[in-house]
């Protein structure tokens, strides 16, 4: 069954903070659900489907649909890590479509910022400080069956990471150089978001001349960790036509994992060489047809290794397609993340997945900051990584198309 144009989203909301020092998990994923359904000019009481994931605190869609006061007939737990959002939004249009539900809300937030400061507050008072603090993302889950070949090696997420790149500038004559290009390009959209993280321009002397994190990964090629969230609102067509909002169709889709594969893994592509197919299929399009591209970045590498194998540039060739401002919007060819991504703009709760969405729609909607936004936007692409790309990942794409 083909899921273009089985939905809309018509409701988008990303919250503003992104240290969240007074407000609580379960308070983000309200407030964000609360700007979502006011973007669409909804109510609570309109929506019957629920989607979150593992960054949803409790027994997650339990948990919060009481919190939210919500009466449901559906709901929604994929965990995939931060393309877990991407996915949801394919899941809810297949629910609608199903008949299951008529709007689904999408939510995600989470403030490991806050909580990483808040228990380097509680050593330093308790005279346990010692060294740099490390945050424990997710703790080691003892049934996994890859724990005992994988965790006396100390993997670590830049570690996974830096393999990748490593690998691709072994195979492929990949530079340095060439991964600051895609900090640089999302530096120049961060400028003009008044949320932003970091929203100093940079060069490419400023990239590789930063601090190596793992080789060869500098500290700007790695995303911010930022508090914060955002949420989706996903509806039937009929009803996304009665409200007074632009609309956005789901046109393709995909969802593809990637793993050790009993030892065959190849570094050299990501899980998003299925799922891009898979959603450009769907649409009915190809890669040359998309005006504006939201990709996960949680390092420099990851946003290369998704225009490779989303089809926008022939494997190996990623580094020189994103050169020399080929990803700055109104410069480059395929403009990127406009609100400054996770490398400069944030990455709530370590997931950057919803913000992809947020922006596309923005882009789409011509909501954009007019200094970023593309003209006439009319076809855009949203893709995620969630896990990581030297392990296991799941990879998720949508292709959205403003009508």
């Amino acid at each position: 069954m083909s899921l273009n144009g089985s939905a809309y989203i018509v409701g988008a909301y990303e919250h503003p903070t992104r240290k969240a020092d007074e407000l609580s998990v379960v308070r983000l994923h309200a407030d964000v659900a609360k700007g979502a359904l006011e973007d669409a000019g909804l109510t609570k009481h309109d929506i019957d489907g629920y989607f979150c994931a593992g960054d949803a605190p409790g027994l997650g869609t339990t948990t919060m649909a009481e919190y939210l006061g919500l009466k449901l007939r559906h709901v929604d737990s994929t965990e995939c890590g931060g393309s877990a959002p991407i996915l949801h939004v394919a899941h809810a249009a297949e629910a609608i479509a199903a008949g299951r539900c008529n709007v689904a809300l999408i939510t995600l937030a989470g403030r490991p910022r806050a909580a990483m400061a808040q228990a380097q507050a509680a050593a330093a008072a308790s005279g346990k400080a010692g060294g740099p603090p490390r945050l424990a993302l997710k703790p080691p889950d003892p049934d996994a069956p890859e724990l005992a070949f994988e965790l006396p090696y100390g993997p670590a997420t830049q570690n996974l990471y830096a393999a990748v790149a490593k690998r691709h500038m072994h195979e492929f004559g990949t530079t340095s150089e060439q991964l600051a290009w895609i900090k640089v390009a999302a530096s120049h959209h961060a400028q003009h978001n008044p949320h932003a993280m970091l929203r100093d321009v940079v060069t490419v002397a400023d990239v590789v001349g930063s601090p190596m994190v793992s080789d060869p990964l500098h500290r700007l090629d790695c995303c911010v960790m930022s508090d914060g969230g955002g949420a989706l609102i996903v509806a039937r067509p009929e009803i996304a036509r009665e409200l007074k909002r632009p609309l956005v169709k789901v046109r393709g889709t995909g969802e593809a994992p990637k793993h050790g594969m009993g030892g065959k893994l190849d570094l050299t592509y990501s899980a998003a060489a299925w799922s891009g197919p898979l959603a450009f299929a769907e649409a009915g399009v190809t890669p040359a047809d998309i005006q504006y591209a939201s990709l996960y970045d949680s390092f420099t590498i990851t946003v290369l290794m998704q225009l490779e194998d989303l089809g926008f540039c022939r494997k190996g060739e990623g580094g020189r397609f994103v050169a020399d401002g080929n990803l700055i919007s109104g410069v480059g060819k395929l403009p990127f993340n406009t609100d400054g991504g996770g490398l400069c703009n944030n990455h709530p709760a370590n997931r950057g997945g919803v913000t992809k969405v947020i922006e596309a729609v923005r882009q789409l909607r011509g909501e954009a900051h007019p200094a970023v936004q593309v003209p006439n936007c009319g076809l855009a692409l949203a893709s995620g990584i969630g896990g990581a790309l030297a392990s296991r990942h799941t990879a998720g794409t949508l292709i959205l198309e403003r009508l």
